[in-house]
């Protein structure tokens, strides 16, 4: 689990994270939610230390991460896995060696143990015989779930996942989502998603916790975002034309 409380973070002395307590649940797809220049990605940001928040706490099943020297940070960070927007695979590293590169930084596996691991993460994300492709040749999806499991090799407690959605067709984001979703539930990890895409709230939104202008507006379960009387939300919720219509 995960706990943020009273968190604010400042740019040029202007507060783009006001005052935020919200909590992300072990076993469960946590997803963030908001509008472009909401807050929503500088509060993920900050929550996985690559940004540094000026006030609040952030504690990861009890300890803080922002009163924890340098040591535990780094020892607390090899229990994350994070899936990049775009995936961000390293284009000049095979499929396999992608996967293998948080296990060369993060372990002492021997070369077999490591090949081992890759080969059950590729397995794991229904992707086989690919070990020795780049990623110039897999499709978009097929990026995405080597991206998973590259996330999930060292077998993290807490998975960050950045608009894991972006730049794919309707259907393989949803194989995205149930895939996510699945081994969240499956290895009781701790995972937050940041999205805009409804489609994610609904199909996995366990838990949603909605930013409005840097702040918590909204929190709840797919099952109730339909039904709040949020007006912020709802703006958010039923932008489309679409959407307007299914009301």
């Amino acid at each position: 689990m995960i706990k943020v409380t009273n968190l604010w973070k400042y740019f040029d002395n202007v507060a783009v994270i006001e005052d935020i307590t919200v909590s992300f649940h072990k076993g469960m797809t946590n997803l963030i939610i908001g509008q472009s220049g909401s807050g929503k990605t500088v509060l993920l940001k900050c929550i996985m230390g690559l940004l540094e928040a000026e006030k609040g706490n952030i504690l990861y099943d009890g300890q803080d991460f922002i009163k924890m020297d340098s040591a535990k940070k780094q020892l607390l960070r090899k229990e994350m896995g994070v899936l990049f927007q775009g995936g961000a695979l390293f284009d000049s590293l095979t499929v396999e060696e992608n996967i293998m590169f948080p296990l060369n930084m993060f372990t002492k596996y021997s070369k077999e143990e490591k090949l081992e691991r890759v080969n059950f993460c590729l397995n794991r994300v229904n992707l086989g015989k690919v070990n020795k492709l780049y990623p110039s040749e897999l499709s978009g999806g097929m990026k995405k779930r080597v991206a998973i499991a590259r996330a999930i090799a060292n077998n993290p407690k807490y998975l960050f996942c950045d608009e894991p959605n972006s730049g794919l067709d309707p259907k393989t984001a949803i194989v995205i989502d149930k895939l996510i979703k699945e081994i969240t539930e499956e290895y009781n990890i701790t995972t937050i998603i940041n999205t805009h895409d409804m489609n994610s709230v609904m199909e996995i939104g366990a838990r949603v916790a909605f930013i409005h202008q840097g702040k918590l507006w909204w929190e709840g379960s797919n099952n109730d975002i339909l039904f709040s009387s949020n007006k912020e939300l709802n703006s958010f919720v039923y932008a489309s034309e679409l959407l307007k219509k299914l009301k």
